[in-house]
């Protein structure tokens, strides 16, 4: 006999419902680790405090300037005011490259004269000042031959050197560029000299014992040590010559920007040498920061 069995319903086991790929998907979702967001980086603010204190002060050192002349001249009189000196500046440079003879030109052509002087005397001073510096630096008998000359002659005024360009070149040209070459020649020497005098000794005690020639002393171990030094005595000496050619150019005459300035006094212009003192000021503060960013790119300093 066969016996049959029977279960209960509740006994049966129900079947299991197929997952969807929805439910597997958001399952290893759900399951993967999640990544933070990334912070954004932080903006740094501009500094406009810096910003502030860099150009504030000599915005407010020039209207202190222009004040005080404006009160100067309130009550008139020959000195002109800044409202009349700007309106003669506004026309002078509304043509600054005009030709009207050999001694009526514009203020143009009167600067690229005298940078042009400055240029050639300075030149001259750096092709003999800056290979003389080294001399004096590198070997102890020219040191004690040439101090004593540099000591007598650097106190000398530019201005006494002018006669004796003329007497020697009897013309008034090149009796400029030799008062600019005399007066600065001087500070790109001593600087120079010194840089020399400061190199380690280390650094010529093992060149000493490579056998270096002089010349790879003088290029491998000395200019680079010496640059920024030689870069210092040419910002001086820019300086100095830029500051003399005004002095000499009245006293020699020609087409330069001191002789403008003479010039335009026995016109009794005096609003045209304001203007003048101005330009000649503002293009040697031009060639000062040219040097210093060239020098900054030559100097090495610990940090």
């Amino acid at each position: 006999m066969v016996s049959a069995v029977f279960h209960s319903p509740s006994d049966a086991v129900a079947p299991e419902a197929p997952v969807s790929a929805n439910r597997l998907a958001a399952a290893n979702e759900a399951a993967m680790p999640v990544e933070a967001p990334k912070a954004k980086p932080k903006r740094i603010p501009y500094d406009w405090r810096g910003l502030a204190l860099k150009v504030l002060p000599p915005v407010l050192s020039i209207a202190l300037l222009i004040g005080l002349w404006a009160l100067a001249t309130m009550k008139g009189g020959s000195f002109p005011t800044p409202a009349a000196t700007f309106d003669a500046a506004v026309k002078l440079f509304a043509d600054p490259f005009y030709r009207n003879g050999p001694n009526d030109q514009g203020i143009g052509w009167n600067i690229l004269n005298s940078l042009a002087r400055v240029g050639m005397g300075f030149g001259l001073a750096a092709l003999v000042g800056i290979p003389l510096g080294f001399a004096i630096g590198r070997f102890e008998f020219a040191n004690r031959m040439v101090s004593p000359l540099i000591a007598l002659l650097k106190p000398v005024s530019p201005l006494a050197w002018l006669p004796i360009g003329l007497l020697a070149f009897k013309s008034a040209n090149p009796a400029a560029i030799w008062t600019i070459f005399i007066c600065s020649i001087w500070p790109m020497v001593v600087n120079t000299a010194v840089g020399v005098q400061r190199v380690p000794q280390d650094y010529l005690n093992v060149a000493r014992v490579l056998k270096l020639s002089e010349w790879k002393v003088i290029t491998r171990i000395l200019l680079p040590a010496v640059l920024p030094y030689v870069l210092t005595g040419v910002r001086l000496s820019v300086g100095t010559a830029w500051l003399v050619i005004v002095a000499a150019e009245m006293l020699t005459g020609g087409v330069g920007i001191g002789f403008w300035v003479w010039d335009e006094w026995n016109n009794l212009n005096v609003a045209h040498i304001l203007i003048a003192i101005f330009v000649i000021g503002t293009v040697g503060l031009l060639l000062e920061w040219a040097l210093i960013s060239l020098a900054k790119h030559f100097t090495f300093e610990e940090d």
